[in-house]
């Protein structure tokens, strides 16, 4: 139970009770307090001494209650006074701070649960009974965000998207490495993923905004079963890898939106290297210039349309045309035709990926 919550509900209680109250944890030490210079005294002795009384003890003009009942383990409220109204207000603090304690413990355990489903770190037949401990929907739709930071950051990734999304019951912040950090959304069953890139969005101007941190976004796509979070998780760890590799202007990128980069993400090396030997023989990619390349992927951008390219590249219709033609001397490969652009469009792909090759998970 964080000290800090127990801080907080005291302070904010002080002045209504108008007495001395507080917290001291298992090992009888003050962990909360209206009077902030008595946190971190200890009394050793106090839950010994509490194990003869049944509901509350006084001692020393203060009276003690255990917040989540007569036990060791539990921490101890106290309030100044001995009278009947320091017992009251003995017995109230202790069922809020123990419901607090319970509402912060479940919230906690099921971070932790979500996380290890996350990670795939438990076994499936034992996800269906943990769920069912914590109380746990398993079949809420879900989608995961893993937001990357780079570069130096002056306050913590946890702490700025805690920030962002504070007392969620639903949504779940989670810390992974030094520089990720997982956004686990619950969504209704008819959000789609326009949605959930606006979220992104939303997130990646606050970040930059606020707190002048530069990030990238991968979005897995909808996980209908608690089970399939592991699968949501390495999709939006794939599209920021493979994003890295064909979507470099990009900051945020959604699994279901990688088209062929998946493909070609998912492909051997070797098959990769053999498929480009194929294709451009003798290196003949490595002769086109850049401007060339350009032209190319004007070209793809506006799909196949030699007068629209020609427009948008402010060239006359014959430069391009004898652009294409230089191509097809070179490679072999006419873009003018459906089957050749694809076949020259893949290997784009493929050279792109061999060359920033990103580490698999």
């Amino acid at each position: 139970m964080s000290n800090r919550l127990f801080q907080n509900v005291i302070h904010q209680m002080k002045d209504a009770v108008e007495r001395v109250i507080g917290v001291v944890d298992e090992n009888g030490i003050v962990i909360a307090c209206s009077e902030l210079q008595r946190v971190g005294e200890t009394n050793m002795q106090l839950h010994e001494e509490m194990n003869f009384s049944s509901e509350c003890m006084t001692l020393n003009g203060y009276t003690y209650r255990y917040i989540g009942g007569q036990s060791k383990n539990d921490s101890i409220v106290f309030v100044e006074g001995v009278d009947s109204e320091a017992a009251k207000i003995s017995a109230v603090l202790a069922v809020s701070l123990g419901s607090l304690k319970t509402l912060h413990d479940e919230k906690y355990d099921k971070a932790s649960f979500i996380k290890n489903v996350m990670l795939d770190n438990i076994l499936p037949s034992d996800i269906y009974v943990k769920s069912k401990e914590l109380h746990f929907e398993t079949d809420q739709h879900r989608i995961i965000l893993i937001i990357k930071f780079h570069g130096h950051l002056d306050v913590l990734p946890i702490e700025m998207m805690q920030n962002m999304f504070p007392d969620q019951a639903c949504d779940y912040i989670i810390n992974i490495g030094e520089q990720d950090v997982v956004l686990v959304k619950e969504v209704g069953e008819e959000c789609d993923m326009d949605e959930i890139e606006n979220l992104a969005e939303s997130i990646v101007e606050t970040l930059n905004t606020e707190f002048y941190a530069k990030v990238s976004v991968g979005i897995s796509t909808i996980a209908e079963n608690l089970k399939d979070l592991a699968r949501a998780y390495k999709e939006a760890r794939i599209a920021l890898e493979v994003g890295k590799v064909f979507d470099t202007e990009k900051s945020i990128i959604s699994y279901e939106n990688l088209g062929i980069g998946r493909l070609v993400y998912q492909l051997p090396i070797t098959l990769c290297e053999i498929f480009l030997q194929e294709v451009f023989k003798k290196d003949s990619l490595d002769s086109l210039d850049r401007e060339t390349l350009m032209t190319v992927q004007a070209f793809f951008e506006n799909n196949l349309n030699v007068s629209e390219t020609s427009r948008k590249l402010f060239v006359h219709r014959n430069t391009l045309v004898y652009r294409l033609e230089k191509i097809r001397k070179i490679t072999g490969l006419d873009l003018r035709e459906f089957d050749h652009a694809v076949t020259f469009k893949v290997a784009l792909m493929v050279k792109k990926y061999l060359t920033n090759r990103p580490t698999k998970f």
